[in-house]
């Protein structure tokens, strides 16, 4: 029989860095959720891709056992570390760099998994369209 679910919390964590201290705990405290063993568990399994945030989906049972998965880093991310920028523009008209098409099919390539793509080719297209809304230009 499978557990009853009570609540699915998304958020995104800097990977092995996890702590209780906010927004950590402040999110899995009213879920009733045992926060010291989720971090635990959440920095032995993102350690290897430290530096990043990544993305969290928490599935909260009844019994307030709980499960998560963790996703690859946001698109915006993984294009802002492939052009060592801090942050892209803040209008979309001004840019401020210009990924290649080598650079777009290893970003796609990594974020495949996460995207609704069926081949590497329409997963180019998204993060193409990620990167022309933060004024970042692209080979495609």
């Amino acid at each position: 029989m499978a557990k009853e679910v009570t609540k699915i919390i998304k958020l995104q964590i800097a990977a092995g860095q996890a702590t209780p201290a906010p927004p950590v705990g402040t999110a899995l405290g009213p879920a009733g959720v045992n926060i010291g063993e989720f971090v635990n568990q959440f920095n032995s399994q993102t350690k290897e891709m430290a530096g990043s945030i990544v993305p969290v989906v928490m599935t909260v049972y009844k019994d307030r056992t709980f499960s998560f998965i963790v996703k690859k880093p946001p698109a915006s991310r993984l294009i802002l570390k492939a052009l060592g920028l801090e942050k892209g523009s803040q209008k979309a008209q001004s840019k401020v760099g210009k990924l290649t098409n080598q650079q777009l099919e290893d970003i796609a390539k990594e974020k495949m998994e996460d995207l609704n793509a069926p081949d590497t080719t329409a997963a180019k297209k998204i993060i193409a369209g990620t990167a022309r809304s933060m004024g970042i230009d692209s080979e495609l």
